[in-house]
């Protein structure tokens, strides 16, 4: 019996749907409800789990151990494939990146893609930004791929030297990365389509377009992309940014009116949030499991003789 690969169906994913919409979900909830949109696979940002559930900038302030928190919690209640956003692999060292590796398969992730920044990283759209040598990154990315215990498990190497030493410099470290073993490739912060279409011709492996709001990247749409051979698009945030501004508007009006009466209309109602988590399968589970137990425990109602 052959045993399910998140990988695998990462992998199937990207070549059955052209270019694969990724988008990403902030929480196990969110999983669902992209699941329930139709979308074949999701993701987790750093600058998510730094944000979201710390409450903290992306400065290479979370851990490892912040993010698999997050990736079980999705892993066990969606089954669709999982990008997760290592940053620079979670130490300085081959061996942080092979136990990031490892562990990233251990929890249910699919992919993982890993950045050639240093280790005080920084938002891939933000200035100031620095990398690491390419010899460094395709060391990481060496380390990556021996580290795999399941081979289908894919590793996206990003690179954000377009910033940093231009679009010739991101395509050579995209090149040497591929031929240490990368699966795809994400160049970061691109700025015309086509300088993805230079990027897929010369690493000949899909290529990722980070589509994040409020960044350097135009929001391209999906046939743009297309044409200019990505194989991947993703949408980080997009999601985490709405719920945010909702949470905010609530809150003020709540504290503003007393009452939540003039909001309610914005917010999701109990029943549609008891069907998005199946909530009456598992309440009839409980049913079922609290009337066995009462014919166990009911006392006979024959006399003794």
């Amino acid at each position: 019996m052959s045993q399910y690969s998140a990988g695998a169906a990462f992998r199937k994913a990207v070549q059955e749907e052209a270019p694969l919409q990724v988008v990403g979900a902030i929480n196990a909830n969110h999983a669902l409800l992209a699941k329930r949109a139709g979308f074949r696979a999701i993701y987790l940002s750093g600058g998510g789990v730094a944000a979201g559930s710390l409450g903290l900038p992306d400065l290479g302030i979370s851990n490892l151990d912040d993010v698999l928190t997050d990736v079980r919690r999705i892993t066990d209640v969606c089954d669709l494939p999982l990008l997760v956003d290592v940053d620079t692999g979670f130490g300085a060292s081959a061996f942080n990146v092979a136990r990031t590796v490892k562990s990233m398969i251990k929890f249910g992730a699919a992919a993982m893609h890993i950045e050639d920044q240093v280790g005080a990283k920084r938002c891939g759209h933000r200035p100031g930004k620095e990398i690491v040598t390419q010899g460094e990154m395709v060391d990481r990315i060496k380390a990556a791929v021996d580290a795999r215990t399941d081979e289908n498990f894919v590793i996206m190497a990003r690179t954000d030297a377009l910033a940093v030493e231009g679009l010739d410099a991101a395509i050579e470290r995209a090149v040497a990365c591929v031929e240490a073993g990368a699966d795809m490739i994400f160049p970061e912060a691109m700025i015309t389509l086509d300088m993805y279409k230079q990027f897929a011709k010369a690493v000949k492996v899909p290529i990722l377009a980070n589509i994040t709001e409020f960044g350097s990247t135009p929001l391209f749409t999906v046939e743009e992309l297309k044409s200019a051979d990505v194989g991947l698009v993703l949408y980080p945030l997009s999601a985490f940014r709405a719920m945010n501004k909702a949470a905010e508007n609530v809150y003020g009006a709540i504290r503003r009116d007393g009452t939540q009466k003039n909001v309610v209309d914005t917010m999701q109602t109990r029943a549609e949030l008891y069907e998005r988590i199946n909530y009456h399968d598992f309440e009839q589970k409980l049913d079922a499991l609290f009337a066995a137990r009462e014919k166990i425990t009911r006392p006979s109602s024959r006399r003794e003789a």
